[in-house]
C-alpha cells in the first residue's frame, strides 16, 4: 500500500541501537518526526546520508523535529554505525522489515532510500524517494520542516 501526503503515519515499535523500544505514537502531539529509511549501515551512500543528517542536526532541532534512521541492520550494527560517525539521532532496527513494508519503502533490487516527514498530529507531510541522491534527503527534510514551522509554532496545548 502506497502512502500519500495527508495519510496517517503507520505506527510502529522498534528497538534503537541500544535496545530501547521506540514507538512512533509516543511523539504524537510533541514533535515533528523525520523518518528516513536507508539500505545498509556503513555503505557509501548510507554513510553520506547519515552524515548529512548529523551535520544539519541543529537546524532540524530548531525546526522542532527528531530524526530516526531505519534499516534492517541489527541493533549492534546500528550502534557501531552511530558511534563510528558520531550520529546524534536514533537508528532503529527493522529486522523483519515490517516498518519498511508499512511505509512502502521496499525498493527493487536493494531496499529503498526514502524519507518521510511526519507532523505533530501524526500525518505524513512529505515523502522523498531517491536512491541515487542520498544527500538530497536532508535538503528535502529541512524544506518540509520549514513549511511546517509556522503551523507548529502556533500549536500550543491549552
Amino acid at each position: 500500500m502506497a502512502l500519500n501526503i495527508g495519510d496517517d503515519a503507520p505506527d510502529f515499535e522498534a528497538p534503537d541501537e541500544n535496545g530501547n523500544k521506540i514507538k512512533l505514537s509516543e511523539f504524537k502531539g510533541k514533535t515533528n518526526v523525520v523518518l528516513y529509511f536507508y539500505p545498509k549501515a556503513e555503505t557509501p551512500g548510507c554513510t553520506a546520508e547519515a552524515k548529512c543528517f548529523r551535520d544539519n542536526w541543529d537546524s532540524i532541532r530548531q525546526l522542532g523535529a527528531v530524526v530516526f534512521g531505519i534499516s534492517s541492520d541489527t541493533e549492534e550494527k546500528q550502534k557501531s554505525f552511530k558511534v563510528h560517525h558520531k550520529l546524534q539521532f536514533s537508528l532503529l532496527s527493522d529486522r523483519d522489515r515490517k516498518i519498511r513494508d508499512a511505509y512502502g519503502a521496499k525498493g527493487f533490487l536493494i531496499p529503498a532510500r526514502m524519507t518521510f516527514i511526519i507532523d505533530m498530529q501524526g500525518k505524513i507531510r512529505g515523502i522523498h524517494n531517491s536512491q541515487m541522491d542520498p544527500k538530497g534527503h536532508i535538503d528535502f527534510a529541512i524544506d518540509k520542516l520549514k513549511s511546517l514551522a509556522p503551523a507548529s509554532a502556533g500549536n500550543t496545548a491549552t
